[in-house]
């Protein structure tokens, strides 16, 4: 277990900070003894809160060609066939997982192979689960061109408390599979689209570890004989 390198100024800052405001309530407020230590009960919960939301657990990572493994910790919540606007513009499969507060926030690449399409949205912060977050809220994009052969786009998305989305990938890069592209800070969901013919091995309500849950298998296309 780490604490992820997002998080690392954040933690510092607020630690600095709390144990400013302690230290001033038992000079200045010394009276008040008893709103002193509940206060001080207080900061160390909400910074062991803010410590675990930036932990990034170690991982033993899948890598297979024509395997989806999960891009984040979370749970299933949508699987379904679905108009995709942006890029395919047509119907593919979706697979959404929504990243509660209390989950590992590390996102990761769902499959190896060469980044052909990344764009940034800026946008609104409807909670992960409402209809129009995958089309109006904060998000990016990403496509991979997978080593077995099929596109998988995956999009990391802002929700009601998640209000900063970084991303570590740009086009014309070559990702490994179970590597960190991104990470969400406070909650928010990752949607996987591909094509109609994968087989989705995960279900609804289902929790995913990311980098581990096998989500989905792309159906290879055969090989070429030549002769």
């Amino acid at each position: 277990m780490k604490i992820h390198k997002e998080g690392r100024k954040i933690l510092f800052f607020t630690l600095l900070g709390l144990v400013a405001i302690n230290l001033l309530l038992y000079n200045f407020n010394a009276e008040n003894n008893t709103f002193n230590k509940i206060f001080s009960g207080v900061s160390v919960v909400l910074f062991l809160l803010i410590l675990q939301f930036f932990r990034s657990p170690y991982r033993t990572l899948l890598l297979h060609d024509d395997l989806l493994i999960a891009p984040a910790d979370g749970k299933v919540v949508v699987i379904e066939e679905v108009e995709e606007p942006e890029y395919f513009k047509d119907k593919r499969k979706q697979i959404s997982i929504f990243m509660s507060p209390i989950n590992v926030h590390v996102t990761r690449n769902p499959i190896s192979g060469v980044v052909k399409y990344f764009k940034y949205h800026p946008g609104n912060y409807f909670v992960a689960w409402h209809p129009k977050s995958s089309t109006q809220n904060e998000r990016t994009t990403v496509v991979v061109e997978s080593t077995a052969g099929p596109e998988v786009l995956f999009r990391q998305i802002a929700g009601a408390m998640a209000r900063r989305i970084v991303w570590y990938v740009k086009e014309g890069d070559e990702v490994s599979q179970g590597e960190e592209f991104g990470f969400i800070k406070f909650g928010s969901r990752v949607d996987v689209f591909v094509p109609l013919d994968t087989e989705i091995k995960v279900q609804l309500g289902q929790k995913t570890k990311g980098g581990e849950t096998v989500i989905a298998q792309l159906k290879t296309p055969p090989p070429t004989i030549f002769g």
